[in-house]
């Protein structure tokens, strides 16, 4: 008689049965860092038959569904099916529950079924974030499998940080519509809630303005650009038009809601004003000529506040903004503004005296003031860089901390709301290496994964003024960022690392087990196709 192995058995029960011994249990690795996490023994199997299963739900639940519904179809050759019934076997069951938290969520993974109860259908989707890291990283190159094992757990997890974002600069450099929706990907990947969309400046206006069609004719376009850091000589290359129409804009903000993410515009004024003077000179203290600045750097060319014609300009772009994006807030720039010209310009100086004002800086003030005025009766909220802060801003204006924290701390202490960019710690366009030699081609500046991880964005408050700290965000400006591969480099993965910040209470997070987490994320990144660096794979090495 022949004899059969052990081995043999093992193989064949594991065949007929889905395994005859326990399968150890798997480490649960998913960024940001969930509040509570339990594992329990054993493993839920996803397989094709699976069906998601909406037991409560809510109006907007359509996008979570059919994002794990076609997260797996690629491996299964099909879509999960989406029901509404009592909850069952063999499904992935959701619940809305509105007593929760709006972000909070409980996931449970259990033998027969996945249970997901949130707060709201963005709390799913960020359960199903979850949920997705902790399959196998085949899932996202559409490996072909028969069923996919799930650790059981049960997590319970909430932000500590409602506004996560991150901020992409398309006026130094352009990207494509495809290519912002791939930044919208990973933005979802990390439990993101925010894209900032910096859409005009010197260099370029990028959004389509149909009461001033020539801002995209003009304004649109550089006739070529500077080589290196401002070296004086160019690439003798036209750059663009390049702009998104509203309807490209109205496709994004869509594909942005479907993964529960806010996008907020921002216009600048009064300064960085090239691209739009370069079209309407008139709206200059001098006349002009201007142009499309074709180097990088803050320039004494911006708009003249003491014009009225200025504000129309301003109300007529800002009347088309608002209605394109639904989101509650616009961010108006405020920063970097020179002031030079104002002093020489005959109407600004009539403009203070009516306005009885003392130094030119409190023009500034008044046209901050006066637009948010504007905006307030439109119904939305104006967010701005720190220089907000140097008039007697509003308490209703929400302040973007990007000197440092030193603007943040200021005006969380005089009652506004804080959004924490401060550029020591999260300017992702600054080298994330001290070797710069092997390193693409950067503005400067030194902010690896370890910096970025190490931002408390309460730090120097108390805990009620803590409060008024609503979110943290990296900016990503691009004026020597020339390809969307580039972007990704220096976006990944300190994408992550910012994510946990404003995710993960700050006495709960510890770096080296974040690192470990972060070398599983970023083989999901290599799964994704996403150009990251690999710095920390090292370092993680070295952790060990």
């Amino acid at each position: 008689m022949k004899k059969i192995s052990i081995v043999s058995i093992v193989v064949l029960c594991i065949i007929l049965f889905g395994g005859c011994a326990s399968e150890p249990n798997q480490e649960v690795n998913i960024i940001p860092q969930p509040q509570q996490v339990t594992v329990v023994d054993g493993g839920f199997y996803l397989s094709p038959k699976t069906v998601i299963n909406v037991v409560k739900g809510a109006d907007d639940l359509q996008p979570a569904c059919t994002f794990m519904s076609t997260l797996v179809e690629k491996s299964f050759g099909k879509a999960l099916t989406v029901e509404n019934g009592e909850a069952r076997k063999n499904a992935i069951n959701i619940v809305v529950e509105p007593s929760m938290k709006t972000d909070a969520y409980d996931l449970t993974v259990e033998k027969n079924a996945v249970n997901i109860k949130g707060g709201s259908s963005k709390a799913v989707f960020y359960a199903m974030q979850s949920l997705r890291q902790m399959m196998p990283v085949g899932v996202e190159k559409g490996e072909k499998m028969d069923r996919i094992r799930i650790q059981n757990v049960q997590i319970q997890d909430e932000p500590r940080l409602g506004y996560r974002g991150t901020m992409l600069d398309v006026c130094r450099h352009f990207f494509t519509v495809d290519e912002v929706k791939t930044f919208i990907d990973m933005l979802a990947l990390h439990k993101l809630s925010v894209f900032h969309w910096h859409l005009t400046d010197d260099q370029g206006w990028r959004i389509e303005i149909k009461k001033y069609p020539e801002l995209t004719k003009i304004g649109s376009q550089r006739k070529q650009t500077v080589i290196g850091k401002n070296t004086g000589k160019y690439d003798g290359t036209p750059y663009g038009p390049y702009f998104f129409t509203q309807e490209e804009i109205k496709d994004v903000i869509q594909y942005a809601a479907d993964r529960y993410i806010t996008i907020i515009p921002e216009i600048e004024l009064p300064g960085h004003a090239l691209a739009a003077l370069a079209t309407y000179p008139e709206l200059g203290c001098t006349g002009g000529p201007y142009e499309v600045c074709q180097m990088w750097g803050v320039f004494p060319e911006v708009f003249c506040p003491g014009n009225e014609k200025t504000f129309e300009f301003w109300e007529g772009v800002l009347d088309e903004v608002a209605e394109l994006f639904p989101g509650e807030i616009i961010h108006i720039g405020g920063d970097e503004c020179p002031r030079d010209a104002w002093k020489k310009c005959k109407k600004c100086q009539t403009r203070m005296k009516q306005e009885n004002m003392k130094e030119e800086g409190e023009l500034q003030d008044y046209t901050v003031h006066r637009i948010e005025a504007y905006l307030k009766g439109k119904g939305k909220r104006v967010i701005g860089w720190d220089e907000i802060l140097e008039g007697d801003v509003s308490k209703t204006a929400i302040v973007m901390s990007w000197r440092g924290k030193t603007g943040g701390i200021k005006g969380a202490k005089r009652g506004n709301e804080v959004v924490m960019v401060p550029n020591d710690y999260a300017y992702f366009d600054y080298y994330q290496s001290k070797d710069v030699d092997k390193e693409p081609f950067s503005i400067g500046g030194f902010v690896d994964v370890a910096k970025v991880y190490s931002l408390d964005p309460t730090e120097g408050l108390t805990a009620e003024e803590g409060k008024k700290i609503i979110g943290v965000q990296a900016n990503l400006w691009t004026e020597y960022i020339t390809t969307f591969s580039h972007a990704q480099y220096m976006l990944l993965p300190r994408m992550a690392a910012l994510a946990e910040v404003a995710w993960t209470p700050q006495a709960d997070r510890e770096y080296s087990n974040f690192l470990n987490r972060a070398k599983l994320l970023t083989q999901r990144y290599e799964a994704l196709g996403y150009n990251f660096a690999k710095h920390i794979l090292q370092e993680a090495k070295s952790n060990e």
